[in-house]
């Protein structure tokens, strides 16, 4: 399931930049309190960086995909748990981007019904999140 696109009041190269970075991870992504380890360069396929969560879980995550500023995806892995997240960037008239999100989470043996079960919310999270980043960067 893919939640409707988000609406951010700036372009897309500005979105694209700000939401790819993990060092603004924290500021927009509301399970997380910082970001560790974070080994590349921002927006380059196999950056990778260790997301830190409010619950202590630390995902080691890493950009799989990226095609500025059109999209970007990123997978993470802990334990049993795989997720993916896909951001693709449309411009819409008025120099403002909308932004979809696509995210798949799997588990693999008896976790797996968890798994199915936060595939099907995390898509929502994932809207709100990027709700707060629309309102941060059209603060700015």
């Amino acid at each position: 399931m893919s939640p409707r696109p988000v609406r951010f009041p700036v372009s897309c190269e500005v979105a694209y930049d700000y939401l790819v970075a993990p060092d603004n991870r924290a500021a927009w992504q509301s399970s997380l309190r910082g970001v560790e380890d974070v080994m590349g360069d921002d927006g380059v396929v196999g950056q990778s960086w260790t997301d830190v969560t409010g619950v202590g879980i630390k995902p080691r995550m890493e950009l799989t995909d990226a095609d500025r500023p059109h999209r970007w995806s990123e997978s993470g892995t802990w334990g049993r748990f795989k997720a993916t997240l896909t951001l693709t960037f449309v411009s819409v008239p008025g120099a403002s981007c909308d932004v979809e999100a696509a995210m798949e989470v799997r588990a693999s043996g008896l976790l797996r019904p968890l798994g199915l079960a936060a595939g099907r919310l995390a898509p929502h999270a994932v809207r709100g999140d990027l709700r707060r980043a629309a309102a941060i960067l059209g603060r700015d």
